[in-house]
């Protein structure tokens, strides 16, 4: 069974930073993507960064510039790094794993980032 477990979120004020992390369990499985998406209140659950096995990088662009995923493959673990962060940028993260063969989805339980005054 895969889990994921978040951690890393937090109230933070405008400019500040935020790392994410993310460590699974019960993945027996290769090819697959690792990745956070967000959903603030009232809004559809949103990409914010993928990566896939062999470092293949990809972000949302309200992120580009300030955001950078990484994934340690031995340990099964992925990082959000966040510098620079807005207001827009509150939202409850959530951790991703995409089984490719299978085009399944695995979530974790959320952490919330905070960005205000």
């Amino acid at each position: 069974q895969v889990q994921l477990v978040e951690s890393g979120g937090g109230l933070v004020q405008p400019g500040g930073s935020l790392r994410l992390s993310c460590a699974a369990s019960g993945i027996t499985f290769n090819g697959y993507t690792m990745g956070w998406y967000r959903q603030a209140p009232e809004n559809p659950r949103e990409l914010v960064a993928t990566i896939t096995y062999d470092g293949g990088e990809k972000y949302a662009d309200s992120v580009v510039g300030r955001f950078t995923i990484s994934r340690d493959n031995a340990k099964i673990t992925v990082h959000l790094q966040m510098n620079n962060l807005r207001p827009e940028d509150t939202a409850v993260y959530y951790c991703n794993v995409f089984r490719q063969f299978l085009r399944r989805d695995y979530w974790g339980q959320g952490t919330q980032v905070t960005v205000s005054p």
